[in-house]
């Protein structure tokens, strides 16, 4: 059996869980990588993976198909026969940003259906599982990527706001419940994060950070979120859980 801690980040093929990752990698980790679909983003992470010494293995699972969560924890557990990390980072935004009394209970059921509900059993699923084995000789942990909407309101794009919070009390809910058997729970909500999600607003985040949204005057990049996620799943704030890490340059800090 390897001694490589072994972690499963979900839509891990670019961006923010691409960060994720490398971040883990580079600490150690073995890396099991779940996406919608293999693509030519997934070989640039796989590939990033092994120049960084990791052995990975690439699930194909959407999270919102609860059917499909059994056979996504076999192929994560088929890396080593355990899982030290969850990272809980796959998701969508909105299909359409719009007035709040627009929002359809079609899209608010497919936002909420991935973003919350999927991440919620999924979290459940691995739980159950690593309850029920001998735990490993690494720090076993579980991290939820939200968002700072988790907290700040954005009603342009409401129902990913109500998931993203949804995603907070979640956290802290398992943190409640795993806290015993040495499990640490944790929620890291990132900023203004330069991604695939984001480039459809690059001009309206660059005039905002250059006009002092963020006290850090610069966009966030996925290895910013990765570092947090790193430490997180290493076990370096142990007497922590059920916390949320903010990864945003400040926004979140009220000001006058």
């Amino acid at each position: 059996m390897p001694t490589r801690p072994i972690a499963l980040v979900t839509g891990g093929n670019r961006g923010i869980g691409r960060g994720i990752a490398y971040a883990l990698a580079e600490s150690g980790f073995d890396v099991v990588v779940a996406d919608v679909a293999a693509t030519a983003d997934t070989a640039e992470s796989e590939a990033g993976l092994a120049t960084r010494g990791a052995r990975c293995h690439f699930v194909a699972a959407d999270i919102g198909t609860l059917d499909g969560h059994a056979r996504l924890l076999d192929a994560a557990w088929s890396l080593g026969g355990r899982l030290d990390c969850l990272v809980n980072n796959a998701g969508v935004s909105v299909a359409k940003r719009g007035d709040l009394l627009d929002v359809s209970p079609e899209s608010f059921d497919r936002v909420l259906g991935i973003n919350l509900r999927g991440t919620f059993f999924l979290t459940q699923a691995v739980a159950r599982r690593m309850l029920a084995e001998t735990p490993s000789v690494h720090p076993r942990s579980i991290v939820t990527i939200s968002s700072a909407n988790a907290v700040i309101a954005s009603p342009d794009r409401a129902e990913y706001c109500v998931a993203k919070a949804g995603l907070a009390m979640m956290t802290r809910l398992f943190a409640l419940r795993l806290a015993a058997a040495g499990i640490g729970v944790y929620e890291i909500r990132p900023g203004v994060i330069r991604t695939d999600m984001t480039r459809v607003a690059t001009a309206k985040y660059d005039k905002l950070i250059a006009e002092g949204l963020t006290p850090i005057a610069r966009w966030g990049e996925p290895e910013d979120v990765g570092r947090a996620a790193a430490m997180l799943a290493k076990g370096e704030l142990s007497f922590v859980t059920g916390e949320a890490i903010n990864v945003d340059g400040g926004l979140h800090i009220q000001k006058f």
